[in-house]
């Protein structure tokens, strides 16, 4: 599982001209799931990710997490986190979810979101996208189920 992080001042995705989700101050994250990954390495990533202290204290450090700024989340599902650019031009992407797993995964990351972030806003598996995003910093992490997993 992979999650790309970014602190935004605001956010927001839309579907066919409709806006599904609309974030102030949070994390705007990109979800990449892999055909191996379980409940068990997405409860680890979303309590990691919720915890994550990468907003400003006031001596300007970035020592606060999103429960202590009121911040939201806005979770999109993005298979191509998972491209395999090895081998000629083209992106391969067999190491990405099936949509059959990886959609009830992408929910299930969803609601565990809901139990730490009292906002969390989401995309529309398998859509065509568009996200919009003003990133706070920059601010970018990227989050591992390898790394974090071992």
């Amino acid at each position: 599982m992979r999650f790309v992080i970014q602190r935004v001042s605001h956010a927001s995705v839309t579907v066919e001209g409709e806006v599904l989700g609309k974030i102030g101050k949070g994390f705007m994250v990109l979800c990449g799931i892999a055909e191996t990954d379980t409940r068990e390495i997405a409860d680890k990533m979303v309590k990691k990710l919720c915890a994550m202290r990468i907003f400003e204290d006031e001596n300007g450090k970035t020592n606060l997490a999103l429960s202590e700024v009121g911040g939201s989340l806005l979770l999109i599902s993005q298979f191509t986190l998972y491209a395999d650019t090895r081998h000629g031009n083209r992106p391969g992407f067999t190491l990405a979810g099936k949509p059959d797993m990886a959609e009830p995964m992408y929910e299930y990351i969803i609601q565990e979101a809901k139990k730490y972030v009292p906002e969390v806003q989401r995309g529309r598996f398998g859509a065509d996208m568009k996200v919009e995003l003003l990133n706070d910093g920059p601010f970018t992490i990227i989050l591992d189920s390898q790394e974090l997993l071992g």
